[in-house]
């Protein structure tokens, strides 16, 4: 009997160093996994609807080659009338800068001087040189930007690879996706299986109720702020309006950096304060839409995601493993929710917790 307990602790010590192996190799291997986490999030996300096409007796390979061309579809077009809109914003941004930096220094810089003590001074002359520069003299800014480009050629090249490889890792973790998750549950010791498959059912329910809610929660605020900043007066409704609600996946993120450049687009365009209350009335609305109906309503309280644990898992697997910390972050974070979950239910039920109370339970069920 003692001979098989250490046997068993020494299996258990292997498999932990191999789990901690496994991390390592992770976190050494994190700068090229990127491509990889991105697909099979994708793959997470795009399951549903792939077997959804299945369902309706198409051949699953025709299933995922279709999901994938429309999202690919989806994502042309967005990238097609988001293009023209931001050049044509970032333009008018250059052009008016200079007259903005002398709007912060007769208005805004006496007002911080007078109420703050803060003593603050733009150098506009100085922007408008730059910018009669670059635009009397394209070649030069032309052969500045071909520099930059032939230095970080591999850079691009890379990103390109990347883009690239994306779909087709995602064509085949979705082909194989069933293949997968047996193959997961055949290597699960056989007297762990029934908890390990509540749990991951667990892990799945929050992950799944989490992306795709926040996804429905993204379209629709995207296409409120697009409509709003229209009905508003913004020139640019459309690209700020969009980069909003894709930006509301990371909280606060999505509120603050659109409101940013709603701001700033109102100052492009001119008009006075009419723009700039149109602004903020569409952002006040939103907001409220997205705390009181949409986030309540399509992700629910029940996933238990709380915004700043959210943040703090984006933060804390990025500063840890880069870019691809931030894609994994989300279903890390939802796998050690449900631990927690675990380990408060066996808290509650250990005799430590219940202290003679929990003895004298046992001891009744003993009998």
């Amino acid at each position: 009997m003692t001979s098989s307990r250490a046997s068993d602790t020494r299996q258990t010590l292997v498999w932990i160093g191999v789990g901690l192996a496994l991390l390592a190799l992770f976190y050494a291997l994190s700068p090229i996994l990127a491509p990889f986490a991105i697909a099979a999030v994708l793959a997470y996300i795009c399951d549903p609807a792939v077997n959804a096409l299945v369902a309706r007796r198409l051949p699953r390979p025709a299933a995922v080659l279709l999901v994938i061309l429309g999202i690919g579809l989806l994502l042309t077009l967005l990238v097609g009338i988001m293009a023209p809109l931001v050049y044509s914003e970032t333009a008018a941004l250059l052009r008016r800068l200079p007259d903005l930096l002398e709007h912060f220094n007769q208005r805004v810089a006496p007002w911080l001087a007078e109420r703050l003590n803060v003593n603050i001074q733009l150098d506009a002359a100085l922007v408008r040189e730059l910018v009669r520069q670059h635009s009397d003299n394209a070649q030069d800014l032309l052969r500045v930007l071909l520099s930059h480009a032939t230095s970080g050629g591999m850079a691009l090249i890379a990103l390109a690879a990347n883009l690239f490889l994306i779909p087709i890792v995602m064509f085949y973790l979705l082909q194989e996706w069933p293949r997968l998750l047996a193959g997961l549950r055949d290597i699960v010791p056989r007297p762990w299986l029934a908890r390990s498959l509540r749990i991951i059912g667990d892990i799945d329910s929050v992950l799944s109720e989490f992306l795709r809610g926040q996804l429905s929660v993204m379209l629709l605020l995207a296409a409120y702020y697009s409509l709003g900043l229209w009905l508003a007066g913004l020139t640019f409704a459309l690209p700020v309006g969009v980069i909003t609600g894709l930006l509301v996946f990371i909280p606060y993120v999505g509120f603050g950096g659109g409101l940013l450049l709603a701001i700033l687009a109102a100052l492009l365009q001119g008009g006075g304060w009419a723009p700039l209350i149109g602004v903020a009335a569409v952002y006040g609305l939103g907001q409220l839409l997205e705390s009181f109906v949409l986030t309540p309503y399509l992700v629910g309280e029940r996933v238990g995601l709380h915004p700043l644990a959210v943040i703090f898992a984006l933060m804390a697997f990025g500063q840890l493993f880069g870019f691809v910390g931030m894609l994994v972050a989300l279903p890390v974070s939802a796998a050690l929710l449900v631990f927690l979950r675990e380990l408060k239910r066996a808290w509650f039920a250990s005799r430590l917790y219940l202290g003679e109370a929990g003895n004298e339970v046992a001891g009744e069920d003993r009998a």
